[in-house]
């Protein structure tokens, strides 16, 4: 039996559509006949003869969409991996695109930026005695193959020379872009996702990832992609159209995230924060900024060296994931901190552990990335308010899955508030776009100047109008100065969110991951929200449901579909619930962009703290609020999951605390 036969027999196995396994079977045949693959066949061969027909079969049934702004996921050999072929199609497109954008523009220039990832095939997928053109392949060397197919087109690139020891965070490429004058940009990086993941970023020359209709439009360059050209990275070197970055662009951004300063900076050992970079670019920049501000940050010896394979991290190098701070949370225990502070690989999300006792003798709480949200959007509010600072038409933007609670507080101060967005700051860099180029967004008049802060559920913070995707080093420095702020009054973080609590309201909002991967994960995942969608639930967790939005309905506020990018970011629904005893309640569903899952936001929410409301009956409230939101949870789990015939996994309900 030949490859491609054994192929179809193997495949028919499998429990999926039939047309999936015909794009399988014909994308497997050119990668196994087209010479520009062969560097590939002996490992596709091995995978057959080893009956891989699952791992086959997902590598292969498609090109891997170019989704929210490019491509993630594993790396790999096929259509449907991160590799250089998948790269190079995306950076092609992106060249045609570019080219439509900028008519008669010369040269046209974007700025390149990596991670620290270097695939290793960590999840043993592959033969390691066979040759592999995958393997140890590292986010540079992928960034300087685009850089090559870039100069094959003409195009100007700006990256790190290759003997650089530092790298570029997320947020310092969308401000280069800008400081520079790029036309566009990349960045190769799988953000806090497994060692084994990569990923391709695309902005556009205002620094952010387009939104609909623009990312649509590129996606359809990138589909239309029939050949790749390329120069090897020396050649394009050579060429004069690969430029390496110089120390203006950095000192710059550092410049900028430090005028948010909003308190004097502290004095001699006034408060001690443990700062992690958790293996990744944060050094560069958030730990550089707490550094010049005099906050002499604590590093964490072991994570502080940037490394792809992050081998001194519990878990995943995810702030959302108070494991991979265990490291900081012991040394922070042994020098008696006040603060940990830790950002993902890419460096444009934190976290944070705040100490219970302004001394530094208590134990450590884990701030949540809604908490993160909220505590910084009325630090920063409050501290302007104080200092007679705020701009005459104050906004705040966050999301519609990101805590109620900022649309309170925002509104107390009387400033107007964008709290519907959909899920990436690239939606958030688009309402300082169009205020800056209506001086509109909605109903809401103000410029960029008027932006204060844009805030984001999955611990996502973006502070300046400079930037525009999410920034960690602006948001360690707002944290670690609230800390400041707090502990020169004798309270810690922790005091400040219990206040925040009781003034606006005790807001608990919890995220469940329902995870379905592989191919037959991706049918079943649209099952879930097709049949959420037609036949919603009446009832959830023992709340009836108010009204159920969907965000694909085309008559709704979000009206008519701007292609398919933005149908694919809609496929998201709303249940708001009826609440008793003054308790407000949602859950919102949605799979998500970059990984293979669905996403349930919950939040439940009690009425402010009456002043005279005795401590007791204070904490039942916030007890009934924890107690509704592990009801919602279960519920809308077992709801869910029995959708596509299946049932909760044990403990697939658990909650952050």
């Amino acid at each position: 039996m030949d490859l491609l036969a054994a192929a179809r027999t193997g495949f028919a196995a499998i429990d999926a559509d039939a047309s999936l396994k015909e794009k399988g079977l014909a994308n497997l045949t050119t990668w196994l006949t087209h010479p520009d693959f062969a560097a590939y066949r002996p490992q596709i061969e091995w995978l057959i003869a080893n009956a891989k027909w699952s791992v086959l079969l997902d590598s292969f049934y498609q090109i891997m969409p170019f989704g929210t702004g490019g491509r993630r996921g594993a790396v790999g050999i096929g259509p449907n991996r991160m590799n250089l072929w998948t790269l190079g199609a995306s950076v092609q497109g992106h060249c045609d695109y570019l080219k439509q954008r900028f008519p008669g523009v010369s040269p046209l220039q974007v700025v390149l930026a990596f991670d620290v990832r270097q695939f290793e095939d960590k999840r043993k997928v592959y033969n390691p005695d066979l040759p592999n053109p995958v393997l140890h392949l590292s986010s540079r060397e992928f960034c300087q193959y685009a850089a090559g197919v870039y100069a094959a087109n003409g195009i100007h690139s700006h990256i790190l020379a290759p003997d650089s020891k530092r790298y570029l965070a997320t947020p310092e490429l969308s401000f280069s872009i800008r400081y520079l004058r790029g036309h566009g940009g990349l960045n190769m990086t799988a953000s806090h996702n497994p060692p084994d993941d990569n990923g391709s970023k695309f902005y556009n020359d205002l620094g952010a990832q387009p939104v609909p209709p623009e990312d649509q439009l590129m996606s359809e360059f990138v589909d239309q992609v029939a050949a790749i050209k390329h120069v090897p990275f020396a050649d394009a070197v050579r060429s004069g159209k690969v430029h390496f970055l110089a120390d203006a662009p950095h000192r710059a951004y550092i410049e900028l995230c430090r005028k948010e300063s909003l308190v004097p900076p502290p004095k001699n050992d006034e408060i001690r924060v443990v700062f992690t970079p958790l293996h990744g670019c944060g050094g560069f920049c958030a730990g550089e900024v707490l550094e010049a501000q005099g906050f002499r940050p604590i590093a964490v010896p072991e994570q502080a060296t940037p490394d792809g394979q992050f081998p001194n991290v519990t878990g995943y190098p995810n702030p959302e994931l108070p494991a991979c701070m265990d490291r900081a949370e012991k040394l922070a225990k042994d020098r008696g901190a006040d603060l940990v502070l830790s950002t993902d690989p890419d460096a444009d999300r934190i976290g944070g552990l705040a100490n219970t006792q302004p001394d530094g003798k208590g134990g450590y709480r884990f701030i949540t990335g809604n908490e993160i949200a909220a505590l910084l959007t009325h630090f920063k509010v409050s501290q302007l308010s104080r200092a007679g600072s705020l701009p005459p038409s104050p906004v705040v933007v966050t999301t519609e899955v990101t805590t109620g609670q900022i649309t309170r507080i925002a509104r107390s101060f009387g400033v107007q508030v964008v709290n519907d967005l959909l899920v990436g700051f690239k939606y958030h860099a688009d309402v300082i776009a169009q205020l800056e180029a209506t001086g509109q967004y909605g109903e809401i008049k103000a410029t960029p100047a008027d932006f204060i802060i844009g805030t984001e559920e999955s611990h996502g913070v973006l502070a300046t109008p400079g930037i525009r995707d999410k920034d960690s080093a602006c948001a360690v420095l707002l944290l670690a100065e609230a800390a400041l702020f707090e502990k020169r009054q004798g309270r810690t973080l922790v005091d400040y969110l219990d206040d925040l609590n009781r003034k606006y309201g005790y807001f608990r909002n919890e995220l469940l991951n329902i995870v379905m991967t592989g191919l037959e994960g991706k049918v079943n995942m649209a099952r879930m929200l097709d049949t959420m969608r037609k036949s919603p639930p009446k009832t959830i967790g023992g709340l009836p449901v108010a009204s159920v939005e969907d965000l694909q309905d085309e008559s709704g506020r979000m009206g008519a579909f701007k292609g398919d990018t933005d149908k694919a970011a809609r496929n998201f629904l709303i249940f708001r619930l009826g609440g008793t005893g003054g308790i407000s309640a949602k859950v919102c569903l949605r799979p998500s962009g970059t990984e293979p899952k669905a996403k349930a936001y919950m939040e439940v929410a009690s009425e402010p703290w009456k002043p005279g409301t005795p401590q007791a009956e204070w904490d039942a409230a916030c007890a009934a609020v924890d107690a509704q939101v592990q009801k919602i949870a279960t519920d809308f789990l077992t709801l869910a999951m029995a959708t596509v015939g299946q049932t909760p996994p044990p403990g697939g309900d658990k909650l952050s605390r």
